[in-house]
C-alpha cells in the first residue's frame, strides 16, 4: 500500500538535473509562495483560467494542508542554493465519486518555465496515477486551456485511453484508469501548467 502522505522518490530531469518528487507538507507554503511568485503571466493564465498576483492564505493553507485521501499532492523540488529545497513543479488530484458509484479524480499541475520541457508533468503524472489506481480511482480529468498544447500532448502521450471535449475554448480531457488500460506511461517530456 502506497503511503501518499510520506511519498518521495528521486528522479533525473530529461537535461540532468537531479530532483525530489515528494507529497507535498504544510511547512511548504514559504516554497509555494517563492515558487508562485517565480512563475510567468502565461503560466499563471494556464492553471487559472485568469491572472493574479497572489495566492491567497486560505489558497494557501488549501494546497499545502491536504488529507491524502481525496487529495493528494506532489511537489517537484531542487536544493536550495542557500540549504533547503526550492519547488519548481507540482502536481494534484482531487478525487470525487460519481453518481454510477466509480471513483474519478480532476488533476492540475503548475512547471516554473525554466524547468519546462524537462519531463515534469509526465513524472508526476506517471506517479498520481499510480497513487490514484491504488485508490481505486477509475479515471483522471482535467480541464486545458485549448491553447495550452503541450499540456495537452502530456496527456495525449500518458499511454492511457483518453477522451477530449471543447467547450469555448476549455479541453475538457479524461484518461481511463482501469484495469484494461495501460499501467505505463510514455517518459516523453512537455511542460505543464496547479496552484504548485
Amino acid at each position: 500500500m502506497i503511503d501518499a502522505q510520506n511519498y518521495r522518490v528521486r528522479e533525473q530531469l530529461k537535461y540532468g538535473t537531479a530532483v525530489i518528487i515528494r507529497a507535498i507538507r504544510p511547512d511548504d507554503k514559504n516554497r509555494i509562495v517563492e515558487a508562485f511568485k517565480n512563475l510567468e503571466p502565461e503560466s499563471i493564465y494556464t492553471r487559472f483560467f485568469g491572472f493574479k498576483s497572489e495566492l491567497t492564505d486560505e489558497e494557501l493553507k488549501t494546497t499545502t494542508e491536504i488529507d491524502f485521501e481525496k487529495t493528494v499532492a506532489l511537489v517537484v523540488t531542487i536544493p536550495a542554493s542557500k540549504g533547503g529545497e526550492t519547488i519548481i513543479g507540482a502536481g494534484r488530484y482531487i478525487m470525487y465519486d460519481s453518481p454510477n458509484g466509480l471513483r474519478r479524480a480532476e488533476i492540475a499541475f503548475t512547471v516554473e518555465e525554466d524547468y519546462q520541457g524537462q519531463g515534469i508533468a509526465s513524472s508526476v503524472l506517471r506517479h498520481l496515477i499510480h497513487i490514484a489506481r491504488e485508490k481505486d480511482v477509475s479515471r483522471i480529468e482535467a480541464d486545458v486551456l485549448a491553447e495550452n498544447i503541450a499540456m495537452l500532448a502530456v496527456f495525449a502521450r500518458s499511454g492511457l485511453p483518453m477522451k477530449k471535449s471543447l467547450d469555448e475554448g476549455v479541453v475538457h480531457v479524461t484518461l481511463s484508469l482501469t484495469v484494461d488500460a495501460p499501467s505505463t506511461m510514455s517518459q516523453t517530456s512537455l511542460r505543464s501548467d496547479l496552484p504548485l
